[in-house]
């Protein structure tokens, strides 16, 4: 229950917004979402999900109401979003923006994984090995170097940018802003994994740019992070560890000291299944093996032990052997038990309601018990390398090789103990299936098939409060199916604000008139690149959505040349390049359309003339080979339930919503949405869908 005092501060620190912001105007569902995140965040272990469209102004709403509550509970708010882009925009934008009108000083800071930032020790010996690269060294030498390849002439001139500039103080050690461009092959050298790391073992603890962040998120009182980051550190042991830990708190806050805004929360689920997936390339974790065989030698030579781990070198040489033997004797019974088919691009076996071959299973659940003791074992091994006083440079690109292969080791064990363990009664199975790369090379994936098990265990209950916030979360103001996908607690506050704009004056969804539906994809293909010559303002800007990569290509095949000119597609150049040459065209009265994926349907903000028309060529439903998603599916009709009304409905629906939220993004755009698929009128779901969509002006062409 929040305090007069803290509801008064509240209203006061909204009252200077009003005051303080040119041109404010104030928006009933603004008010509606601080009274309800303040609400939510007062009561112990509070969770709201709330659904505000473009223009509401989430940002500020939750701030206000988020800073304020944490103040007075002595507590950190923590705002999570999918995106860079947000986390840019909070950063620099709206959390000053609030703080300033408040006249609030507070510390912000923006928490980013290890991999966002410098590794000193590796850019030192990545700068001191360039000479060893061309050498052509062999054999141990050889696994311990940094370069796989003699680096190219714009590798050695930015790794002697980024040197002089680090020495200098000049650079923080952020990779987002680093001094010079960095390629591909030179990042994941001079950056670091949490396996890879020695933390204060490391000579250059003590200026680690990951570490004076971390120092500045522990002292911060609004922190700034992406979802994988805080789902990383919630499904972290915390204190106390054992059979039942507390969990979280590791490198961000302890959750019950925090109240968590997750922005751009419809990524949630997704990015929650991705954090517990595993997976083996069967190949490579052999070939892997081979290579650890000769860094142990290493370990137990420099160490100038006969035991690590009470294992001797060569009792450790046979759990090695074992290992691999375990491995390649499950690739023979899966190559035996499985012929996929030559047809088939990407070959896949997926094992109907998560359950697998017995074989299989039997082989998992020895090499989950050899993998085991080889972590274990290699662990023994890293420690003792690590804990060394004076071992060179040797120790330390020991220290770093033995640390990523124990994390690789790591995803093996949850694969293998995936594989092997026994579903629970009541609860979705695990997706369990194989698949076959271009390589030949065979890969086991594991994960489980819905978050909410996981967000029940690490998140609901454990924080002291959360906030789920986007402009998409509903399928037209029913939460059921993020609900579930999330596992909502039964307690939890949903609400689905409506607009702040004029959508019935400002815009128009039409349906034209079309011969062909998507599954005769060569004649909807061909009546897509009709349309759009015949119906498109080439001179105009404009957006066109497509579901699948194959289709956006072949309506570019078959578009006149003229037309052709004036796309850009996704794909040809990267994104913000392809959206700022779009919009230079537009305002220089050239007219440009932009032709995009997914990625584009989301998160893309072009106001005014800048796009007027949105072109959806077909309805987003989810890719049906999806194996986590036919599992699910799996599950729901075991239990007499129908998962395409439960699930792919409703999630193409709020993917649908979330298309046309690219055309209307202020008050004074005007513009179409125009969608190229007559399911919506044709089959029985279609009249839901289009109930669902905000309330544009409908034109629904007859059919011819």
């Amino acid at each position: 229950m929040l305090a007069d005092t803290t509801k008064d501060a509240i209203r006061a620190a909204y009252a200077r917004l009003k005051d303080g912001l040119p041109g404010f105007r104030a928006r009933a569902s603004q008010g509606r979402m601080i009274a309800e995140t303040a609400k939510a965040f007062g009561r112990a272990g509070g969770v709201a999900a709330i659904e505000a469209p473009t223009g509401t102004g989430k940002s500020m709403a939750y701030l206000i109401a988020g800073h304020e509550v944490a103040r007075f509970q002595k507590k950190k708010l923590l705002i999570a979003t999918a995106t860079v882009a947000l986390q840019e925009q909070l950063v620099q934008r709206d959390i000053p923006l609030y703080l300033r009108l408040n006249g609030i000083e507070a510390k912000v800071a923006l928490a980013k994984g290890r991999g966002r930032y410098l590794c000193p020790r590796n850019l030192l010996m990545a700068a001191n090995s360039v000479h060893d690269a061309q050498l052509g060294l062999a054999g141990f030498e050889a696994d311990l170097m940094l370069w796989s390849k003699p680096p190219q002439p714009r590798d050695k001139q930015a790794l002697a940018k980024l040197r002089e500039a680090f020495d200098r103080r000049e650079w923080d050690g952020d990779m987002d802003s680093a001094p010079a461009p960095v390629s591909d092959l030179l990042r994941p050298m001079i950056t670091t994994s949490a396996g890879g790391c020695t933390n204060r073992k490391c000579g250059q603890f003590m200026v680690c740019p990951f570490f004076a962040a971390r120092r500045a998120v522990d002292d911060a009182e609004i922190i700034v992070a992406n979802q994988d980051l805080v789902l990383a550190d919630l499904t972290m042991p915390g204190e106390g560890g054992g059979a039942d830990p507390a969990w979280g708190g590791v490198i961000l806050p302890r959750p019950d000291e925090t109240l968590y805004v997750f922005d751009e929360a419809h990524h949630l689920p997704g990015k929650a299944l991705d954090r517990g997936a595993a997976e083996v390339y069967m190949t490579a974790s052999m070939r892997q093996l081979s290579r650890l065989g000769r860094q142990v030698h290493a370990a137990y030579s420099l160490t100038d032990k006969e035991t690590l781990g009470r294992l001797t070198l060569d009792a450790g040489d046979a759990k090695l052997q074992e290992l691999s033997d375990a491995l390649d004797e499950l690739e023979k019974t899966i190559r035996l038990g499985w012929l996929p088919d030559p047809a088939e691009t990407e070959p896949m076996y997926r094992g109907s309601l998560g359950q697998l071959p017995e074989p299989w299973v039997e082989h998992a659940r020895m090499l989950g018990l050899f993998t085991g003791e080889v972590q274990r074992w290699l662990g023994a091994v890293r420690r003792a390398v690590v804990e060394m006083t004076d071992g060179g440079p040797t120790q330390e690109a020991l220290s770093r090789e033995l640390g990523i292969a124990l994390e690789r080791i790591g995803r093996q064990v949850a694969c293998w103990r995936a594989w092997s363990a026994d579903d629970a009664d009541e609860a979705p199975p695990l997706a369990r299936w194989v698949t076959l790369g271009a390589d030949q090379q065979l890969v086991c994936h594991a994960s489980a098939v819905s978050a909410a098990g996981l967000l029940r265990e690490v998140l609901w209950g454990n924080a002291s409060g959360v906030l789920l916030t986007s402009a998409t979360l509903s399928a037209g103001g029913n939460f059921r199916h993020f609900a579930d996908a999330v596992g909502l607690p039964d307690d939890a506050l949903t609400l689905s604000l409506p607009s702040p704009f004029d959508l019935a004056a400002q815009a128009r969804l039409e349906v034209p008139s079309m011969r062909t539906l998507p599954d005769a994809r060569e004649a909807h293909a061909e009546e897509i690149s009709e349309w759009l010559a015949e119906n498109l303002d080439w001179d105009a800007g404009n957006l066109v959505l497509f579901t699948s990569r194959a289709k956006l290509d072949r309506v570019l095949q078959k578009l006149p040349i003229a037309q052709v000119r004036k796309v850009r597609a996704q794909g040809s150049l990267g994104k913000s390049q392809l959206v700022a040459e779009h919009c230079a065209d537009v305002e220089a009265g050239k007219g440009s359309t932009l032709f995009g994926l997914a990625s584009f349907g989301e998160g893309l903000d072009l106001p005014g003339k800048l796009c007027e028309t949105v072109v959806i060529t077909q309805l987003p439903f989810a890719v049906p080979t999806d194996p986590v998603g036919a599992t699910y599916a799996e599950w729901l009709e075991s239990r007499g339930r129908n998962p395409f009304i439960e699930v792919s409905v409703p999630e193409a629906t709020r993917l649908l919503t979330q298309y046309c939220g690219r055309l209307i993004r202020n008050e004074g755009d005007r513009g179409r949405i125009v969608l190229l698929d007559r399911r919506v009128v044709t089959k029985r779901y279609g009249a839901g869908m289009l109930k669902a969509l905000p309330p544009f002006q409908r034109v629904i062409e007859r059919s011819a």
